[in-house]
């Protein structure tokens, strides 16, 4: 497998790339043949990754060895404390079945991905969309419902909630992507794409609205009213995202 080069980290915060490049080391030395192809994907794999994102990781395996699992333990508990790794361990048989059970994020995952290591085992993969409507209307509606009752339950605590409002946004941004798709627009950024189904929709207020959803995803970070009322905004808008989605054909 061929190795590393600085060049493919150029984009990225020097720490990040300086972390997910031991990390790598270690996995091509503990995994050996096992190891296939190594995939960054989301924000990082933009050149887009923020003080707060997850940097986001696919090993793509041909066996999942206990033995080997075990041995990248360390490697991989202080990769993710020192540069928020997240990795998806995933057997190349297994990426097929992943796609389409998991349309939805695959569908970001095959236009937001940089291949470090390997050949490129993506490429191969199709998601038929029926699977992909099937997804997205699940992801939607479990939205919408967790919200609701985040909602209830921390309706009082604006920095649980402005936690909330960023952890909601990668996967309200990449169904706004996956919408757009599958009602025949451009591919378009997660980021963008929710801006365009959001003003396509006709929201009150939806500029602010968004703009809190950067704030709480850049700092963590919002007034107790803002935080409130844009986690109410976050519902209303899920709903409209997902009696759009069952409205296609």
């Amino acid at each position: 497998m061929p190795t590393l080069s600085g060049a493919q980290f150029a984009d990225l915060p020097e720490a990040v790339g300086r972390g997910l490049s031991d990390f790598l080391d270690s996995a091509q030395s503990v995994f050996g043949t096992d190891l296939r192809a190594a995939i960054l994907y989301g924000s990082a794999a933009e050149g887009r990754l923020r003080a707060t994102s997850d940097v986001n990781l696919m090993l793509v395996l041909a066996a999942f060895d206990q033995a080997k699992a075990s041995a990248i333990r360390e490697t991989y508990m202080i990769a993710h404390v020192t540069i928020k790794l997240k990795v998806m361990f995933v057997l190349e048989m297994e990426l097929q079945s992943a796609a389409e059970a998991f349309a939805q994020k695959f569908t970001d995952i095959l236009h937001r991905r940089r291949v470090l290591l390997g050949p490129d085992p993506l490429e191969a993969i199709t998601i038929p969309r029926t699977a992909l409507l099937t997804r997205l209307r699940q992801v939607l509606l479990n939205l919408t419902l967790r919200l609701r009752e985040h909602y209830v339950s921390h309706g009082t605590r604006p920095e649980r909630l402005a936690a909330i409002i960023s952890e909601t946004a990668g996967p309200l941004r990449t169904s706004a992507a996956a919408l757009l798709e599958l009602e025949g627009g451009a591919s378009l950024p997660p980021k963008e794409a929710l801006e365009k189904v959001a003003a396509s929709l006709n929201l009150r207020d939806w500029v602010p609205v968004l703009r809190n959803i950067s704030q709480a995803r850049e700092t963590g970070l919002l007034a107790a009213d803002d935080a409130e009322s844009t986690l109410m905004a976050i519902i209303g808008l899920a709903e409209q995202m997902h009696a759009r989605v069952a409205a296609i054909s």
